[in-house]
Formats: structure tokens, sequence, C-alpha cells
């Protein structure tokens, strides 16, 4: 199989007025028989960076290696087919006329793989994306679900050492989405092949990924395990862009080791575990997760007084905004059997040791 190496990777694409830069500087190793995704809003430069492994696009500066092996430079370019990788559409690109058969056998007729052997490896194909039985059936009669299948057995028919996934599971509804992304992640695990899988959506990179890169503006903004990326953010944008949190300001009101105090409304003081080269008086903004935010009942005797100013059940879990006394409205998350009525006194505690603090303001690394 295959580890990737990409090193100092940067690509611009020149615009009317100016050179706009897809993708900076980007240092990423991936290791082999794993599952990287590719994060970020829209124009963040993950599709470029794909398109990029795939061999589509010459970088500006920069290497990409696969096992030592060069691959990419400014100067040369291993062709796509020659780089013993596989690649999935977002729009599946299977062709409507041919049918399973004919759509996953068409890269071994390429290779000029003898017929009976063809037949066998489409067979092992198929049946590894749950498709056996459905070889003579056109795009047309299956649903989309097994239309993305029919484009994974086609890319693992040949059987590349790397696939590369753009964004496959976004045509489908919400509910098939959740059980493509299990059968994507045993797919991995069952073939070993080293998987790239870009996507935009938070829930998809959590719950699919051995290591998540988070990209904005053409850059990495923190490469880790999905926990690493969700729990212990290095920056503002990965904290906002990671799920749901309350993002409020706040003043380092004390120093206690590594961690100290802070202050983020005059009636309400968070202790955090860790405040870097962060000194008494400096303005901060604290990154606070919902969940961990704990409600309590007004005779509590830790957390600061609040009242209940809305609630939003979801079903499996319950969703409140509290008020405190100075106006802040903190987004709490609790299990769905714990209930406050809009407008009930509260008290409110803080997990210290999953806050994340940055500098007000910007989007400077956290000081941790």
């Amino acid at each position: 199989m295959a580890g990737i190496s990409l090193r100092g990777l940067s690509k611009s694409f020149s615009s009317r007025d100016s050179d706009v830069a897809a993708v900076a500087d980007v240092d990423i190793e991936i290791k082999d028989n794993s599952f990287v995704t590719l994060l970020g809003p829209s124009g963040c430069g993950k599709t470029t960076t794909l398109r990029l492994i795939a061999g589509y696009i010459t970088p500006d500066r920069g290497t990409i290696e696969i096992n030592g092996k060069l691959l990419s430079s400014p100067d040369s370019v291993v062709p796509p087919e020659a780089r013993g990788m596989g690649m999935v559409f977002q729009n599946y690109a299977i062709w409507p006329h041919k049918n399973v058969f004919e759509n996953v056998v068409f890269g071994l007729k390429i290779r000029k793989v003898p017929a009976a052997e063809a037949r066998r490896k489409v067979e092992e194909a198929l049946a590894l994306v749950n498709l056996s039985g459905l070889e003579t059936r056109y795009p047309g009669e299956l649903s989309g679900g097994q239309q993305q299948r029919v484009a994974l057995a086609r890319s693992l028919v040949v059987e590349p050492d790397i696939l590369l996934l753009d964004e496959p599971l976004s045509n489908l509804d919400a509910k098939l989405r959740e059980r493509m992304r299990s059968e994507l992640k045993e797919l991995q695990r069952r073939t070993g092949i080293t998987f790239v899988y870009v996507t935009h959506d938070q829930a998809e990179a959590l719950a699919l990924s051995d290591q998540i890169a988070v990209m904005n503006l053409g850059r990495v903004q923190q490469y880790g395990t999905p926990f690493e990326v969700y729990a212990h953010p290095a920056n503002r944008m990965v904290a906002d862009f990671m799920g749901l949190v309350n993002l409020v300001p706040g003043t380092v009101r004390a120093r206690a080791g590594a961690g100290g105090e802070v202050e983020i409304a005059p009636e309400f003081v968070v202790r955090v575990d860790a405040l870097g080269a962060f000194a008494v008086g400096d303005a901060v903004d604290v990154a606070i997760r919902p969940e961990n935010i704990r409600l309590d009942a007004p005779g509590a005797p830790d957390g600061a007084r609040a009242e209940i100013s809305n609630h939003i059940f979801l079903g499996n879990l319950s969703e409140y905004y509290a008020k405190l006394p100075s106006g802040l409205t903190l987004r709490v998350q609790t299990h769905p059997l714990q209930r406050f009525a809009v407008g009930a006194p509260c008290k409110i505690a803080v997990d210290a040791s999953l806050c994340s603090v940055f500098r007000a303001g910007g989007d400077a690394l956290k000081a941790a």
C-alpha cells in the first residue's frame, strides 16, 4: 500500500487582476492504510489539494511523494493513470448507457486484463460494495446509494494503492449519507487502501477519519485526530468550524500554574487548564462547546446564576439558551430528560479541561 508526503505544496490560479493562492505551503504526512480527510469551507483549497495528489494539476512549489517516490514537482508530474490511484467524483461519473458490469470492468479493459480474470475481479469488487447480483442493471435502475457504490467498485477493481474521494456523499439524503459513512469506513478497513477524502461536512469527517486536515484560505489550520481537532482546536477558525461553539470574550483575571481564571462576565468566572503565555489583564476569547456546560437547579452550590431564555427539543438532546444577568447568552446541550422551563432560573458551570483560549479578536494560534 502507500503513504503520501505533501511538502510545501502550493498552487495559484490567475484571475483578471491578480494571482489567487488556492493552496499555500501545505505540509501533510498521510500514513499507509489510513483514512485522511481534507475538511473545510468552500474555496478553502481542499479539492485543489486532492487534484494535485491525483496528478491533474502541476504544483507551483513543493512536492508530492508516495512511499519516497517523487510524483509531483514544479518540473515534473507523473500522469494520473500512472500513479496507482483510483478516484471517486462528486457526481459519480458513471455511464448511463452501460450496465453495472460494463461500468466497473472499463478500467480493466483499458489495461487489457483477460476476460475471465476481469470478470472475477469485477465480481469481487461488487461483493466488496454489496452490489452482487446487480451486474445487468443500468444506472437509471439504481438508487443514489447504489450508483455511488458502482463508482466505488469501478475505482477498487483496478486495485489502487490510494483512493481519492471528492465529496462522494454530497448528493445523497441524510439517512443514506449516514449509512454510507459506515460502509466507507468499513470498506477502508477491509481493503487496507489509503483513503484521501474531501468534504465540507464536519460530522462526516469526524465519523470517518483517522486524521483530519482542517483547511482555510489554502492553508492547513490543523492536522490531527478527530478528537484533537474537535476538543483542542489550534485556532478560532478550527474551533468555530468544528461544530457548535460559544466563542465569548473575556479577561484573564488570575494565573495558577499552566492555567488560571478568565472572567467572561462580572458574575461568571471560568477556570481553564491552559492559558499559555497570556498574562493577567489580557483580553481573550474562550471557546466553550455547548455540551461542556452543565445546567443545574438554582440552589446548586456551584456555578453562575442564569435564566433559561429559550429551549429547543432535538429528540436525542435538548438545547437551551441560558442568559446571564449581564446579558451574555450561552448555548447549552443536555440530556433530553433534563428539563427546564423557559424563564426558569438555573445555574451554569463549565468543564475547565475542555475550554480553549485564543487571543481576542484574532485568529492567532491558541496560546496553550
